[in-house]
């Protein structure tokens, strides 16, 4: 079919009419400025909170962003670039070689793939699937977290030891690798430098998973036996949010890089650009630049600025907490106050502060009207604060402690419901359903009981007030734990509402009485209710 000139001048007419109308059909359009975020509906946060992923890691230094643009203007070979950053990256820290990585959780998968497989590429290629291959990381269960689930992904089984006995006993012909978290965990009777000497014996590698540490030169864990220490590259370093660091021994951070990207390997999914490679380098250059005494010398006042302000409303009073490793290294303070003598819990102030503007996201809160509110306190931590957040965090706590939101407080209402006894659930995520069961015993307003889901399960505690029924289950599982908070509404045969699944998200649960219809199998009401 043809068109004539007349139809394209009027489609380019249309065309053009629906151009000069930006944000009614097409939206409004990306601005590339300091209100770049605003331009598409997301208000940015003043970080009080501290270097974590979910709220964006860090800021990145002026050199770094200098790096990654240069570096995004020239095309490079990705082995010859590795190569010589690894070179770089080992005279600068001190370690026998270095790589840059898609993050510290693929540095941690690189290293256990390398620990597996080697170099060899008919072992690589067989990753996640590790039978017939040493596949076994030993871990003292303090180290076990939520991070190692990117150990575990490439086919690795834990060994949890909790005593130095049980931790020689767990070598074997099918040991891998021994895995640490960096912390004050790794100062006790398993720590490294225990732990080392007997891994070294074994010629078994120990792996250490520093994320959000200071990085010390020369390296404290590879001076204390570490044959891997891996890093965080956009938390304190402020290199690029999606680059990691991994320094160690050379052969084995040979290995790691060609189980990553672009080599077609496990880790291929987890791409190092040129961008972020050069980033990376580039915060490392700055660090053993930068005047870290009077980094701190900063964040103690900025501190001082807020706890002269906050305490200026009577009966809130602050603390000055020192770190006690080199995670998250930095002076926190403590807003404390009695949340019934004020009129508002820090759970509440917490939340004022999030929705208010600007936003301003904390180190933590304590007290809440459920939980009790007379120890109420807010925790600032200055690591990742800018220059200028520290006054208007002032101002801002002042305000809402000086003059509290209205809360409606009431009384928690007799329990109109009974609960007790088996319930089964249902819970519909965003994406799929599951069955689990309750069972609940009830002492006047009290809940205690057990959930179970489909493969966990764990006690539950808490609280029937009117015919509203909240209790929440945390549930185990490798180094991690899943948490549920329930809040629902008891009906004559149901129970439903919501379940806040933290990181997760939210679902929907609906939950009947386990047999209902029998006997007893009703929601009974209270006595004297």
């Amino acid at each position: 079919m043809s068109l004539i000139r007349r139809d394209l001048f009027r489609g380019g007419a249309i065309l053009a009419a629906l151009q000069s109308i930006p944000g009614r059909l097409f939206g409004a359009p990306l601005r590339i400025g300091t209100d770049i975020y605003e331009s598409i509906g997301v208000r940015p946060l003043i970080n009080c909170k501290g270097t974590f992923t979910i709220i964006s890691g860090s800021q990145t230094l002026p050199e770094v962003k200098a790096a990654m643009e240069a570096a995004s203007r020239h095309y490079v070979h990705l082995d010859e670039l590795m190569d010589a950053v690894g070179k770089r990256l080992a005279e600068l820290t001190q370690a026998e070689w270095g790589m840059v990585s898609n993050g510290c959780a693929a540095a941690l998968a690189h290293s256990a793939a390398a620990c597996i497989a080697g170099a060899d590429p008919e072992k690589m290629q067989r990753l996640p699937d590790t039978r017939g291959l040493k596949n076994e990381v030993i871990s003292p269960s303090y180290s076990r977290n939520v991070y190692d689930h990117a150990i575990r992904g490439v086919g690795a089984t834990f060994i949890n030891v909790t005593t130095i006995e049980d931790y020689k006993r767990a070598f074997n012909d099918r040991t891998a690798m021994v895995m640490i978290l960096a912390g004050s965990g790794d100062r006790g009777p398993l720590g490294l430098q225990v732990l080392a000497p007997i891994a070294k014996e074994h010629g078994v590698p120990v792996l250490v998973d520093a994320a959000a540490e200071r990085l010390k030169i020369p390296n404290v864990h590879l001076g204390a036996g570490a044959d891997l220490v891996a890093y965080s590259g956009g938390k304190c370093l402020r290199g690029p949010q999606s680059a990691g660091l991994l320094l160690g021994r050379k052969d084995l951070i040979k290995a790691a890089w060609l189980h990553s990207a672009p080599h077609h390997a496990f880790g291929r999914p987890m791409k190092a650009g040129k961008e972020e490679i050069m980033g990376m380098l580039a915060a490392v250059e700055a660090w053993v630049k930068r005047d870290h005494d009077r980094e701190w010398k900063e964040w103690e006042s900025w501190i001082d600025e807020i706890s002269r302000s906050v305490t200026s409303v009577k009966g809130v009073t602050t603390a000055v907490m020192q770190p006690d490793s080199l995670s998250n290294n930095a002076p926190r303070l403590q807003i404390r106050w009695d949340g019934e003598a004020l009129g508002v819990t820090g759970a509440e102030v917490e939340k004022a502060l999030l929705d208010g503007n600007p936003r301003i996201i904390l180190g933590g809160a304590g007290g809440s009207r459920r939980m009790g509110a007379r120890g109420s306190s807010l925790t600032i931590m200055p690591y990742m604060m800018m220059p200028g957040d520290a006054k208007i965090a002032a101002r801002r706590i002042h305000e809402v402690l000086s003059n509290p939101p209205k809360v409606e407080a009431r009384k928690a209402a007799v329990p109109a419901v009974n609960v007790s006894g088996q319930w089964d659930v249902e819970i519909e995520y965003v994406l799929g359903k599951s069955r689990h069961t309750l069972v609940f015993e009830q002492k006047e307003a009290q809940l205690l009981g057990s959930h179970t889901g489909e493969f966990l399960g764990s006690d539950l505690r808490g609280s029937v007030d009117g015919n509203e029924v909240w209790f929440r289950s945390s549930h185990r599982y490798e180094g991690t734990r899943i948490g549920y908070e329930f809040l629902g509404k008891a009906g004559a045969d149901s129970i439903t509402g919501t379940v806040d699944l933290g990181e997760y998200g939210q679902a929907k649960f609906t939950a009947k009485r386990h047999n209902y219809g029998q006997p007893g199998g009703v929601v009974r009401p209270v006595k004297n209710a």
